[in-house]
């Protein structure tokens, strides 16, 4: 019996101007910044984490926005499209809000009681809203601009493209520990744990489709959630035992994660749920301020130095805006 996660973590993707970026997900989906960082890998580059209100694993996007970053090709070997879960009968209000902020939606799709928006964020990443009759319990972050009862309430799914279906398949049932719940036409549902909402993953088999480019406008990884570093390790040792490349245990400040690739080339991540976004900030401040890791500190006027400044558009904070104006003034 392999170990299983019960759902999603997060999703990285790679964006490009960063202001941008923090405008899009704040202001137009009404998301909450709950962390700015850099990339551990690269720290000239922003990591920023978007979620609900403290951030829970399950509720977040993030991104390694670069600017002049090269757009990639979505294709095979990738996830292909985020999704979000958002409450039955919002969709109408989705397509609106979304439409006079300027974002061309497709058509509502409806199959199976779920009611589905597409788009894409201002580097072309693919995002879909998801509405459900099975409903989500978990709390969203309220904006002026999305009030509560049409607000974001984490993931719903991602979407995996794949050329060939069988290798990906097993290394999701007898790697991940999900559950193979269904299929329609060529797209195969599998789910974690108790399944629903943020447990979701599809896979999307076309043989004759490209192979994708990760770059500017897709996804860099995809995460799943496991409770503990005890339960990693056992988790990697088992990975290892199939002959699947794993890395070591790396230090995400916030979780602690094990990288390696499905068959297909997707990236995948599993990421403790200990920790979290409170560790160096308090609930009230998260995002407001650049966190670096104790290894990075050193480093911080360097990292200032060529990081470009971000000015937070959270109308509903007033502590945010004062403290922007704050420096901004410092600066003058």
């Amino acid at each position: 019996m392999p170990v299983a996660t019960s759902g999603l973590h997060h999703v990285t993707a790679i964006g490009g101007d960063p202001q941008r970026n923090v405008d899009f997900y704040l202001r137009t989906l009404g998301l909450r910044l709950v962390k700015t960082t850099v990339n551990f890998d690269d720290p000239g580059t922003y990591h920023l984490y978007y979620g609900d209100e403290c951030g829970r694993p399950g509720s977040l996007l993030t991104f390694f926005p670069w600017r002049g970053v090269p757009g990639g090709r979505r294709g095979a070997g990738q996830a292909t499209t985020t999704a979000f879960s958002v409450p039955e009968g919002s969709i109408g209000w989705w397509k609106q809000h979304l439409e006079e902020a300027g974002v061309e939606t497709s058509g509502v799709r409806t199959s199976d009681g779920e009611e589905a928006l597409s788009f894409r964020d201002p580097d072309g990443l693919a995002i879909s809203l998801v509405a459900h009759p099975q409903g989500d319990p978990r709390d969203p972050w309220d904006t002026p601009q999305v009030p509560a009862e049409h607000a974001i309430r984490g993931l719903y799914s991602v979407t995996l493209s794949v050329h060939s279906e069988d290798a990906t398949a097993g290394m999701f049932t007898d790697g991940l520990g999900l559950r193979f719940t269904g299929r329609r036409e060529n797209r195969l549902r599998f789910e974690a744990g108790d399944g629903g909402p943020g447990t979701i993953v599809d896979v999307e088999v076309n043989p004759g489709s490209p192979q994708g480019l990760v770059a500017g406008g897709t996804v860099h990884h995809v995460a799943w959630r496991v409770p503990d570093g005890a339960t990693q390790r056992a988790w990697r040792e088992e990975l290892v035992g199939k002959g699947v490349e794993v890395t070591s245990i790396l230090d995400r400040q916030y979780f602690r994660s094990i990288y390696f690739r499905e068959p297909a080339g997707t990236l995948l991540e599993i990421a403790t749920e200990d920790g979290g976004f409170t560790t160096d900030e308090p609930l009230l401040e998260l995002g407001k301020e650049l966190k670096l890791p104790p290894w990075l500190e050193p480093q911080r006027e360097q990292i200032e130095a060529v990081l470009p400044r971000l000015h937070l558009p959270d109308e509903n904070n007033p502590d945010v805006a004062a403290n922007v104006a704050e420096r901004e003034g410092a600066s003058e």
